[in-house]
């Protein structure tokens, strides 16, 4: 493999930034800018100096011997002062050194991922990590980079395995008298494997939300305080607020971290029958974007027909609070009654419905363990058809352990690796 370096760090100004260098030739490479490398494992100051003998900076240089790496490749680290102009000084005094290139979008993880250091899974874990907002969407991410999935998967793998084995042997001494009936054996180990897919799949839909956001729609009659209340509950004016009914046409979306979840409120246009062409298509726009939202908030008063019914977790309150006496479980964005309360009882709803949460996080993650429950479905029916079908009950084993085994890289995904490094930075 080449020997490849980027700026680790963010771009711009900072108190410190890393430039990492990974293959074969990054000690030599190195070694042209700092003179002498430090032994592995361990850090020293040195001064790096150019072709023409220029200093360029004092730099704590850090040194891994491969595999014992996060690429599992020979690396070398420069901790420089964070200066634009020292950086792009040691990135080119690199480039011309002829011993190493400038690395792409995601290609240190990638090599890690080759070289046997995380899986795929993880890879996708630690994309997560970086664009992490939240305190569940950290740990979320956490778990997964640490590798939870993949541990998971092959404890499944193994499972399926042996049930796979089991049914091998059948067939291979099916002109023998075989000792041991093993459609027990083999039934239990597919129901088990196949009971944690389920669980699995069920909670890969919340760690999905956890992922990319819950949202929450406003929703209500024109006029019913939605945009103040928006306004209020990101403390800024989001929204255009007005006495006349109608003023929101587009949705407006405001994202916001409550108790660790992320959540996105939505402003929506005012639900009624209108003949304003404009007006009524903000109306089937909000209608249809509340309606995938996980949670509705319905401004609105006891008795008012809305076009949309309230789901069992919605929720419903009287808007203007301010304007009316003894309103009990009322809101008001404009003073903020009840606006706290509101704020609990979504966090309340959200927060037991992340803990449902698997370790699975993508829709890439579903659909692979979906394949393998399919498989796994198909081969236990075959297998209750007596060991004149053993043979096609073990394909379908087999298909089954291969889904598995692409979701954490090892077979069939070649045509990703491209898409899923792409979103890294250089450094990464």
């Amino acid at each position: 493999m080449d020997t490849i370096f980027a700026l680790a760090t963010a771009q711009g100004r900072a108190g410190v930034a890393v430039v990492r260098i990974s293959g074969p030739d990054a000690v030599q490479t190195g070694r042209i800018l700092a003179g002498s490398m430090p032994p592995p494992r361990q850090c020293a100051t040195r001064v790096l100096r150019d072709a023409a003998g220029q200093v360029l900076d004092r730099a704590l240089v850090l040194r891994f011997q491969g595999p014992q790496s996060f690429t599992g490749e020979d690396v070398v680290e420069f901790h420089l002062h964070g200066s634009v102009a020292v950086v792009r000084a040691v990135l080119e005094e690199l480039r011309v050194s002829a011993r190493a290139r400038l690395a792409e979008p995601g290609e240190f993880t990638r090599r890690a991922m080759e070289n046997g250091k995380v899986d795929l899974a993880q890879v996708e874990g630690l994309a997560d990590l970086i664009d992490a907002e939240t305190e569940a969407q950290r740990k979320q991410a956490v778990q997964v980079f640490s590798g939870a999935l993949g541990d998971r998967v092959e404890r499944w793998r193994s499972s399926l395995i042996r049930a796979a084995a089991l049914l091998e042997a059948t067939i291979d001494f099916a002109d023998e008298e075989v000792p041991v009936d093993v459609s027990p054996e083999v039934g239990e180990l597919l129901r088990s494997v196949e009971a944690e897919l389920a669980e699995e799949i069920s909670g890969s839909f919340v760690s999905e939300r956890i992922r990319t956001g819950f949202e929450v729609a406003i929703v209500g009659p024109p006029n019913a305080g939605k945009s103040t209340l928006l306004n209020r509950l990101a403390g800024r004016e989001a929204a255009i607020t007005s006495e006349i009914a109608g003023t929101t046409r587009d949705i407006i979306e405001v994202r916001m971290d409550l108790d660790g979840l992320p959540v996105t409120f939505l402003d929506t246009a005012g639900l009624r029958e209108s003949k304003d062409a404009i007006e009524a298509i903000g109306v089937s726009r909000g209608i249809a974007r509340a309606e995938t939202a996980d949670l509705r908030v319905f401004l609105a008063y006891p008795g008012e027909q809305l076009l949309m019914t309230p789901q069992p977790d919605d929720i419903v309150v009287q808007p203007k609070a301010d304007l009316h006496r003894n309103t009990v479980g009322g809101i008001s964005g404009t003073t903020g009654y009840g606006v706290s309360t509101l704020v609990e009882r979504i966090q309340d709803i959200l927060a037991r419905r992340a803990s449902h949460a698997g370790v699975a996080t993508h829709e890439r993650h579903r659909s692979a363990m979906e394949k393998a429950q399919t498989g796994l479905l198909a081969a236990r029916q075959i297998v209750a058809h007596g060991p004149e079908q053993y043979d096609i009950a073990a394909e379908e084993l087999r298909h089954a352990i291969r889904a598995l085994e692409s979701l954490v890289g090892r077979v069939d995904v070649e045509n990703l690796l491209d898409e899923i490094f792409a979103s890294f930075c250089l450094g990464k």
